[in-house]
This record gives C-alpha cells, structure tokens and sequence, in this order.
C-alpha cells in the first residue's frame, strides 16, 4: 500500500473567481457521491477516463493569500460542503420532490473528510450547519465591505465570504489544515444515485417528513434517485432534527460506498464513465485537486470498504445557545472537540478521541417539558385513550389542559403532534416524549401544542432538558451504520 501522498501539479493562476451564489444545500449526500468517485477510481481503468472529466471540474480558489494557517499533519484532509442548485432538476421532480423555496446562499452542515497517510482508513466528521461560530477578519463576498471577526452560525459563512471564508472559519475553529475543497450541488445527486443501481437504506420505526414528502416504512428498502434525495434531506422525520439527520445521511453515505465498492461499478469502464460524469459535472474543486490526485488517491484505496471508514459529529457542549442577532446554536465542547480534531492532526483514529460516557437517562430535548403547553385530542374510537395521554403527558412534567377533547376525525393510524412554526423548539421536544409521532406545522396555532392521539400511541418517555454540558460524540465505524 503506497505511503507517499499524491502528487501535487501546479496549475497556472487565474484571476480571483466570484462563486456562483447557490440555494440551500444538503451536503451528506454530494459528499457520498464525491467519495464514491475516488473509490471507484481506483479501478486503475485509466488515466484518459478520468482526464477526460477533468474539464467539467469549476475551479475555485479558497486557499488564495491565506497566511497563519495550521500547521500541516498526516494525510489528507478535504473539506466537503454542497449547495443545491436545482438548475437542471424539471418542474416536475421540484413538485414530486418538495424542491422549492427561497435561497439560502448559504451551506448546510459541513464535513471533515480525513484519509489516512497508509491510505487505510477514512474519517469523517459532521459539522452541524448551526454550530456556533466565530469568523476571521474578511471582505463580505456582496458588499465589499471589510470586516472584523463576529459570531456567526457556521453555515453563513459561505454566504459571507464563500469557499475561503468557509475555510478560513473551518480552520480557525479546528486547527486543522485543510488540504483540498470540494463543492458540489445536488441536481446530479438522483442521477449519481439512479447510475450506480440504487442505495439500500434500513429504518427500524417510520420516517415521515411533511416537508421533503418523506415517508418509508419499517425496513429495508433501495432508493432510487427521488426518494434518495428525500432521505438524506429530512429533517422532521423525527425529534432529533439535523443531528438525526446526520445520522441518515452517514449511513446514507456507507450504504453507497458499499454498493459501489461490492458491485461491477468497479470493473465495467461504460458504469465507472456514466457515474464520474454524473458527479464531476456539478463539482467546484480547487485547482490543485485534479487527475492525478484523483487517481493516485484512488488506486491507494483498492482494500477500501465500509469498515474502513469512520464516522462521528464534533461534540456538542450545550444545545440551544442563544446569540443576540443571530439566534440559537450549537455550541461545541471544547474539550470533547480538541482531542477529535487532535485525533485528526496526528492521523489517528477517531476511537482513540472519545471519552467514557454515562448511560444517559432519557432523551435530552431543548426545552424543559413544563414549559410546554399542550392540548391532548383523542383521534381514536377507542374510549378514554385521551384522559390516557393526556394523564401521561402530565406525569412526564408537559403543561397539559387536563381537559383532552375529541378530535374531529376518529380513524387517526398515527400520533400527530400539530405545532405553531414559532414554536419548533418545543414541537420537537415534545415528540421526544412521544416516539413514531409525526411533526405538523399549522401556523397561527399559538404557543399550546396539539396531540392528537393515534392507535399507535403505547407511551409516554420521559425526557430530560439539555443542559450545558458536555455530551460526547459516538463513532461508528460504516460497516455498523449501514443496513445489516
């Protein structure tokens, strides 16, 4: 197994570029299909193949004058964020798909790609597109104006200052040198996903989400492109918001890399063609991550599979921190998250990063149950499953009416929890306490929630405020996230 790095080939310099300004991204997945092109790279098809797709790479500049970085460790660290442009995505699929809305010009979470120096092992680290962050002195992309260094929430970075800003902030926060940038959207996501077969994800409990129109059974099933790009976006499907779904979308991640490394993607040059095409024509790289970096990486990485890689999100110290002009964020725990980006630096495993850990006594939420008013309604047949919940719920500290009501319809299969958009914060608190529940967002419904109760309804859990503490992030090797 080679030991050396790639190769590095001086390109000649271009004039400062102007990033394209995207829609809100959904980075996990453009990350999984860009990974996958370096696996099946090494296929050692040829270095023609993939030249001739070097020309559809946009190039960007996120390393241009930057002075004081991190001091280089071992092996290769690539920044992996997306934006979603849906330019070539039909009216059709924006319907099907639920892909409309405003512009975010902004990246959702971002990841840490690391490939170890032996070329053996690939860590992954999430960071929440929340995360509380704070950013160097910069030149606001849009206005020209100079600033100092401010708070910020880690996703607005982009819109700020784009790619370099992005690193910059990255890098201020982890001390980690990034090696190369990558940036892709998702409109070659479904056809990425459509070329290699399909993906195979698995679910214990039902996944539903009103927003993407999400909605798996419990199983195993293989998505196609649409429903691929629905799993990886959602988050209402449960009460962990984007911590769940980055959950998701690492297993997402594993469940690609497994089928492009076990299927004949490998070894068939029209498939290999077909899927780095469909990836590479949406990418923004910089311009020293080309060919032969391409290729040198992917030949390294023959052994590569699922066990080999690794999968974590940075620790967090306290949820819900509150910044004046900014709002809530995540704020990370600087011990937990020193000694993984430390594991990182010196190419070691992320295992060896994280701490013992306590068994935790119930889901922590972001607000405290007796701050939360609800109004239980029974939408059963069944008599008194009403006084029931509404009882239970009282027990687990919720401030509920003590006055549960008929609902207007009798045949509801699955608790609903219907919540004022203001109050998501609580909603998803609540359905921490209620699990298989399903989030519905009804504006001007006010500050008392409304459950209405299901024939699925078996319990109430009790769960816990999030304090300010420090909770330690679980790794996951990819062969344990993927379906069994």
């Amino acid at each position: 197994m080679p030991t050396t790095p790639p190769r590095t080939r001086r390109r000649p310099q271009r004039p400062p570029e102007h990033p394209v300004r995207r829609r809100r991204p959904r980075w996990a997945m453009r990350a999984a299909t860009t990974l996958s092109v370096v696996v099946l790279a090494s296929a050692g098809i040829g270095h023609s193949v993939v030249t001739s797709l070097d020309a559809d790479i946009v190039r960007v500049d996120p390393f241009k004058d930057m002075k004081n970085r991190p001091r280089a460790g071992h092996g290769m660290n690539l920044l992996l964020v997306g934006t979603d442009g849906r330019d070539r995505i039909s009216e059709r699929e924006r319907r099907a798909f639920r892909l409309g809305g405003a512009p975010c010009h902004c990246t959702d979470t971002i990841m840490i790609v690391h490939i170890s120096e032996d070329r053996e092992r690939a860590s992954v680290v999430s960071l929440p597109r929340d995360s509380y962050a704070e950013t160097p002195p910069h030149t606001d992309q849009v206005t020209g104006e100079e600033h100092h260094g401010h708070p910020i929430k880690l996703n607005a970075a982009y819109a700020e200052g784009g790619p370099q800003l992005t690193v910059r902030t990255v890098e201020s926060m982890t001390h980690v040198k990034i090696d190369h940038y990558l940036e892709v959207d998702f409109t070659s996501f479904m056809k990425t996903v459509d070329v290699v077969g399909g993906v195979k994800v698995c679910t214990a409990q039902p996944l539903r989400d009103t927003y993407t129109g999400l909605d798996l059974a419990p199983g195993t099933h293989t998505l196609r492109g649409g429903a691929a790009l629905q799993y990886v976006r959602a988050r209402h499907a449960d009460a962990s918001s984007d911590l769940g779904r980055m959950k998701r979308q690492q297993r997402f991640l594993a469940s690609l890399v497994e089928r492009a490394t076990s299927s004949g993607i490998l070894l068939n040059p029209l498939r290999f063609r077909d899927v780095t095409r469909a990836v590479l024509g949406s990418v923004r790289a910089d311009r020293e991550f080309g060919t032969d970096e391409l290729l040198d990486l992917g030949r390294a990485m023959r052994t590569f599979s699922p066990s080999s890689s690794e999968f974590t999100t940075v620790p967090i110290g306290r949820m819900g921190f509150l910044v004046d002009g900014i709002g809530s964020t995540l704020k990370w725990d600087p011990v937990g998250s020193e000694r993984l980006f430390r594991a990182l630096r010196d190419d070691k495993p992320l295992a060896t990063a994280t701490g013992p850990r306590d068994e935790p006594a119930g889901p922590r939420v972001a607000v405290a149950p007796d701050r939360i008013s609800v109004q239980v309604e029974n939408g059963t047949a069944t008599k008194g499953l009403g006084l029931r919940v509404d009882a239970a719920l009282a027990a687990a500290g919720f401030r509920t009416t003590r006055r549960p009501v008929d609902a207007a319809g009798q045949a509801v299969e699955r608790t609903v929890i219907a919540y004022d958009p203001g109050w998501d914060r609580s909603a998803h608190s609540l359905a921490a306490a209620l699990p298989g529940s399903e989030l519905r967002a009804v504006p001007g419904l006010g500050p008392t929630l409304k459950v209405i109760a299901g024939a699925d309804f078996r319990e109430v859990r009790r769960v816990r405020v999030q304090e300010p503490v420090v909770e330690e992030s679980e790794v996951v090797r990819g062969s344990e996230v993927g379906c069994p």
